[in-house]
């Protein structure tokens, strides 16, 4: 297992080991590839009541989708969670895995892009869903294609290919 950096991660995009599309290439850094914040996000409802976790759960249930036009924003006040989704959609290898991770300019102001699902499973083709949780004490706006995480890829040792519940999502 080793990180991609420098030029063995633009190759590995130049080969179609890693697909990001739509790709700007200054999104591409030294060991990492920023992603955008996409425009739809599902937003918890207010309720009251349990909320049964199972492996049958359909969390759709106690959220509402929202779409937010470009150059508009969606408020998130501290303590809460919304999920968002990256504009880009990535395609993974089945010989390459990535480490979804926030920024940490977004990080000060107590922005978390996630909370526990920042890996990517090799042969991914989706784009990819961000747990976003205001841990700060200031409401957060957030816009649509701000560079709010980054990717850091990985390549394997043997091949394996994601065939779970989210392989190919398109929305939060």
């Amino acid at each position: 297992m080793s990180f991609l950096i420098g030029d063995a991660l633009k190759k590995a995009i130049k080969d179609n080991l890693i697909r990001i599309e739509p790709l700007d290439p200054e999104q591409i850094g030294p060991g990492s590839v920023d992603l955008t914040l996409g425009n739809d996000f599902r937003v918890f409802k207010k309720q009251v009541g349990v909320y049964h976790v199972r492996d049958d759960s359909n969390f759709e249930d106690v959220t509402d989708l929202v779409h937010v036009q470009d150059g508009d924003s969606l408020l998130i006040n501290p303590g809460e969670m919304v999920l968002g989704i990256t504009r880009e959609k990535i395609t993974l290898a089945d010989t390459m895995a990535g480490l979804l991770e926030g920024r940490s300019r977004f990080a000060r102001l107590g922005l978390a892009v996630h909370v526990t699902a920042g890996f990517m499973q090799p042969g991914i083709a989706n784009r990819q869903v961000l747990e976003m949780v205001n841990m700060g004490h200031t409401p957060l706006a957030v816009y649509p294609q701000t560079k709010i995480c980054q990717m850091i890829f990985i390549r394997c040792e043997g091949k394996a290919r994601y065939r779970g519940r989210f392989r190919a999502q398109k929305t939060p």
